[in-house]
């Protein structure tokens, strides 16, 4: 419960800061409703359909209210619910995310467990020296990289765009997210491994396993049994952060591949300054960076009974 309440509060205090940030931007935002050449009267009329003529503590209130309901405004510019039109573009940015972070996962812990094992080993340095490469190199390389090899050269996936019917075509769907997907995934992956090599060496050098080496254990049971829970633990912690960094990274990947995702989304309402589509997206970005955060320090008190009993003290 007390996690809770700090999650409501951290997101309440991000609603005020967003609401705040966009406030201190030159100009009105009825300007960008009207365009240029308005009469006094239609910017008025502006000001009003907007709020900005009211008081800021004013337009607040009616801030919270309308997120209170779920209502995240009116584009200025396609006329549309911005609620909606998030939801349309989570459906894109999201499974790039958890496709991305699957992937990760994939590559991350064997390779990193066996880079920890074989440290002393040509092969486990030369894991480590990959994933030191795969950390130093942007996503948007990685993919223009892997759209030169696999779409232009070998000609085996399109290099970009994303079906006009969305998910409803699952093939042409699933087919131009591979690309996107496996730039992300080769990214956080290689910056997940190195946390992974890390605990796993944490672990095997800690007196518990140890002593269950001596008790007759071998290796690989001793570190299944006893190293893997313990080694998970920091993990865990690092993974909330990767993925919100991949969420948050998303908009390069997605402008790379031409995906219409939420980073998509918040460039072109900054272009366009498009004030309700520009807060929705970053509010939106913001909740789910923080349930994230909230999910994996869940995850880590169930993994690390110290700090239940901690909490509990």
């Amino acid at each position: 419960m007390r996690r809770t309440l700090i999650l409501l509060v951290s997101l309440l205090a991000a609603a005020l800061i967003l609401f705040v940030l966009l406030r201190l931007l030159p100009g009105d935002p009825a300007n960008a409703l009207v365009g240029v050449g308005a009469t006094p009267e239609q910017l008025a009329a502006a000001r009003a359909e907007v709020g900005s003529d009211q008081p800021i503590a004013a337009q607040f209130a009616r801030y919270l209210a309308d997120l209170s309901r779920l209502d995240l405004g009116t584009s200025f510019v396609s006329r549309a619910g911005v609620s909606g039109e998030i939801a349309a573009r989570l459906s894109v940015t999201l499974p790039l995310t958890l496709a991305g972070f699957l992937l990760a996962l994939l590559l991350a812990v064997p390779l990193g467990i066996l880079a920890a094992l074989r440290a002393d080993r040509p092969s486990g340095a030369a894991i480590s020296v990959v994933s030191q490469l795969g950390v130093a190199v942007p996503a948007f390389w990685v993919g223009i990289l892997l759209v030169t090899l696999f779409a232009v050269n070998l000609r085996w996936l399109p290099s970009g765009s994303f079906p006009r019917r969305g998910w409803g075509d699952p093939s042409g769907a699933m087919e131009a997210m591979i690309l996107p997907a496996l730039t992300v995934g080769l990214v956080m992956g290689a910056s997940l491994l190195r946390y992974v090599r890390a605990a796993t060496q944490g672990v095997i050098g800690s007196d518990y396993l140890r002593t269950a080496r001596a008790m007759g254990a071998g290796r690989r049971e001793a570190l299944l049994r006893h190293g893997f829970r313990n080694g998970a633990i920091p993990v865990v912690s690092i993974l909330g952060i990767e993925i919100a960094s991949t969420f948050l990274g998303a908009v390069v990947v997605e402008r790379v591949f031409s995906l219409p995702g939420l980073g998509s989304m918040l460039l072109l309402a900054i272009q366009q300054r498009d004030y309700p589509s520009v807060q929705g997206v970053l509010f939106v970005s913001t909740l789910l960076v923080l349930l994230v955060g909230f999910a994996a320090d869940l995850l880590q008190r169930l993994l690390d009974p110290r700090l239940r009993e901690r909490s509990g003290a």
